[in-house]
């Protein structure tokens, strides 16, 4: 891996670049350097000069030089660094979910609470579309906004990445209405806990909008270069 040079972010938290802290993204740019743009508080000559004026920082080590029993544990690779595993409410929760690097946006799988809609409209791979998680599975009170990926017309049910409201308001939509949330599939690069199939945890998706905590149950555990791949189901908010 190429060296990545070290930049001091100006730790003001204000969540513009899609990480809560400053922290956070300063972990990222360690594999990920391209991502100091979305920081809005740095010009590009200030970038400039910083790049020029700071040591690099050594890449860190491939999972290849890893002992046997790291590469075999069950806990994401973590930091002393890592930011406190609490939402906006102060609730704790287990880890962050991340979505898929080839997706726009987290996958989540839902069921609109009238199947025949997905007929009807009719909803097919790369509409894009919008609706809110009603009761049980989940009450989140933010309409979700995406784009589809899988349909299955017989069933109803439907697997979309959630994007937000940009491309709805630019090109236009098909509206679900109210949908269950099934389940969500992703990537998870920070635990503060083992992670086992059959249990259930707290997690926050990272892209949640309210930065509230969730809950479900792990059915899928893959390991994968990019993280843990999970998938979980039976979800609550709160």
């Amino acid at each position: 891996m190429p060296e990545v040079t070290k930049v001091e972010l100006p730790g003001l938290d204000c969540g513009l670049c899609g990480f809560k802290h400053c922290e956070e993204l300063e972990r990222e740019l360690v594999l990920r350097p391209e991502l100091l743009k979305r920081c809005i508080h740095i010009s590009e000559d200030t970038l400039d000069a910083r790049l020029q004026s700071a040591p690099p920082v050594p890449s860190a080590p491939s999972a290849s030089a890893l002992p046997s029993v790291a590469r075999s544990a069950t806990r994401p690779p973590s930091s002393s660094r890592l930011a406190p595993f609490v939402d906006t409410l102060g609730r704790d929760f287990d880890f962050y979910l991340e979505h898929f690097p080839e997706d726009p946006g987290p996958r989540e799988i839902i069921l609109p609470h009238n199947p025949m809609i997905t007929r009807e409209l009719p909803v097919k791979k790369g509409d894009i579309l919008i609706g809110r998680p009603l009761g049980m599975s989940c009450g989140c009170p933010i309409t979700h906004c995406g784009v589809a990926m899988e349909v299955d017309q017989r069933t109803g049910v439907i697997v979309w990445c959630v994007t937000g409201p940009l491309a709805p308001r630019s090109q236009g939509y098909k509206d679900l209405g109210y949908y269950i949330a099934e389940g969500y599939e992703g990537l998870i690069k920070e635990a503060k806990t083992d992670i086992k199939i059959g249990c259930r945890y707290y997690f926050q998706p990272r892209m949640c909008m309210l930065q509230w905590r969730h809950s479900g149950l792990v059915n899928f555990i893959n390991r994968t270069p990019a993280g843990i791949q999970v998938r979980l189901e039976g979800l609550w908010i709160g």
